[in-house]
């Protein structure tokens, strides 16, 4: 997966899950949870909706590399 694509899905799942978030001003090194109101609950329901829009099953171990856009293109582009 190309950056872009992964951005847009990354910014695209977030939005549905925490629609109030600043998404067009995320740092991508910074964890979301630093970023904005992003709970444990929000982050499990982005985990399954970028599991969902990706196809990909992502395993439980992976989680924490998935705090961060940083994490998540890391993550997308070995997928």
């Amino acid at each position: 997966m190309r950056e872009e694509e992964i951005d847009r899905i990354v910014l695209e799942m977030l939005g549905q899950v925490a629609p109030e978030a600043p998404l067009g001003g995320i740092v991508a090194n910074l964890p979301f949870r630093d970023q904005f109101e992003f709970d444990s609950v929000d982050f499990l329901s982005f985990i399954l909706k970028l599991e969902s829009q990706t196809g990909l099953k992502i395993s439980e171990m992976d989680y924490p590399r998935l705090a961060s856009l940083a994490g998540c293109r890391s993550y997308l582009n070995r997928a």
